[in-house]
This record gives structure tokens, C-alpha cells and sequence, in this order.
């Protein structure tokens, strides 16, 4: 089987597809709210406002505290 491809000419602009907004923002509003958990474990999941009890969580993500800049200790 032979497949011939035309070159691009001069005449023919590239034109990027268009993605419409209704197909980007339920990913969108996924990945925020993924984002705002994730935000809050490493940055206060610890003391009073803690969802787990004892210090798992916060020796899991000790690293990462520290790499964002949260005091910890």
C-alpha cells in the first residue's frame, strides 16, 4: 500500500484546533479541588485542625512542609 502526502503550501495557514471550555472546566475544577486537598494536607494537617489523629500525616508529607516553606516544629 502506497500513501502519498501532500507538502503543505504557502496558501494553506495552520490553524490550531479549538477546544471548547465545557470539555476543560470539569477538569479543571477537578484538579483545583485535588490541589486545595493536597494544599491542606501538607500544610495544616497537624494540632487542632487535624481530620487524623496522631502525627502519620505529618511525618508523611515532614518533607514537603519544609520544601513550601510551612513551619512545622
Amino acid at each position: 500500500m502506497a500513501q502519498t502526502v501532500a507538502p503543505p503550501t504557502a496558501n494553506t495557514p495552520a490553524v490550531p484546533a479549538k477546544l471548547p471550555l465545557s470539555a476543560i472546566a470539569p477538569w479543571a475544577v477537578f484538579f483545583g479541588i485535588l490541589m486545595l486537598v493536597l494544599l491542606y494536607f501538607v500544610g495544616a494537617e497537624q494540632g487542632a485542625t487535624s481530620v487524623f489523629s496522631g502525627t502519620d500525616v505529618h511525618e508523611w508529607v515532614h518533607d514537603a512542609r519544609h520544601l513550601l516553606g510551612f513551619p512545622c516544629h
